[in-house]
């Protein structure tokens, strides 16, 4: 992989920032099986040799109109070497409101071309893939308070997409193939709120709900967190708890998976150049599968040291 990108950041009155750049990326290369057993042993098999191109430009606009108000504005010109040329635009609007209130509401395009493992190498392998591209709505409210040791915000969004990239059941045979799974309309409401107790402990916590239209593989429905935070000195510790309903592990046939995590780091500098750290995953030694035929780790402990010069 290689490429270059260029740009040049302008300011040409008060408040206002103007960013216009090119990039240019070359990926690819050849991948091939060589045997070292049975009948085929000292020959190879090609997996895939393939380079692909991508060349973009875009002009990124920011404007602050007094103190209470900032407009965000941009587009991006994609030009990739196997699919053509794709328009990404975004826009948005931040109110900056007394009482530290933020209001911000923003549109967006996303856009992502299958990767060549995707298309070319190892089952489930698609050549066929196309790329997927999505629109985001979304409004946000937040506020700070307590002289900025306790936030709160809430966000809604809107999700218009097609061609999302997923590994589902082969329709004209075995086994799974890398699909593009059609239309996706989600919709959904996430909290969250941050409080510095004191110089040492601080809590967060945020919850999200998720409608969709049609069920997407690896989304749950309801996710909720919340978390603990000590630091004292050379002691850094965070521990926190999980809670996922409604996550689609399949979908033909549907099949969710509802689950708690339990997670810790803790951390000690013992000088400058020696800090030790430990971290437990899933401690309830909770049973759950992302995707489904995939199961996740139980109880997990580790621990390492980092040593910095």
């Amino acid at each position: 992989m290689m490429g270059v990108s260029l740009y040049q950041s302008m300011q040409f009155f008060k408040g206002n920032r103007i960013t216009a750049g090119i990039d240019w990326f070359r990926y690819g290369g050849k991948a091939w099986n060589e045997y070292v057993s049975e009948e085929h042993i000292g020959t190879t098999s090609d997996l895939v040799n393939k380079h692909e191109n991508e060349l973009a430009g875009y002009v990124d606009l920011r404007q602050n109109i007094g103190t209470w108000l900032t407009f965000n504005a941009g587009l991006r010109a994609d030009h990739h070497s196997r699919v053509g040329l794709e328009w990404v635009p975004q826009a948005g609007l931040a109110f900056h409101l007394p009482h530290t209130i933020e209001m911000k509401a923003s549109a967006s395009k996303g856009f992502r071309y299958p990767i060549l493992r995707e298309m070319y190498m190892f089952p489930p392998q698609n050549p066929d893939l196309q790329p997927e591209s999505m629109w985001n709505y979304e409004l946000a409210f937040s506020q700070q308070l307590l002289n900025g040791r306790f936030t709160y915000g809430v966000n809604l969004f809107y999700i218009d997409g097609k061609n999302l990239i997923e590994t589902l059941p082969n329709p004209n045979g075995s086994g799974m193939l890398n699909q593009n799974s059609g239309e996706i309309e989600n919709s959904g409401i996430e909290l969250q709120a941050a409080w510095r107790i004191s110089q040492y402990w601080s809590v967060d916590g945020n919850y999200s709900y998720l409608h969709m239209k049609n069920p997407v593989l690896a989304a749950p429905k309801h996710k909720l967190y919340t978390g603990v935070n000590f630091n004292y000195r050379h002691w850094d510790i965070s521990t926190g708890i999980q809670y996922i309903s409604g996550l689609y592990t399949q979908t033909d046939p549907i099949k969710t998976e509802e689950f708690v995590l339990w997670n810790i780091r803790a951390s000690y500098q013992a000088c400058r150049w020696l800090n030790v750290w430990a971290r437990g995953e899933n401690l309830l030694a909770q049973k759950y599968e992302i995707n489904a035929g995939y199961p996740m780790p139980r109880a997990t402990v580790m621990a390492g040291i980092n040593i910095s010069f």
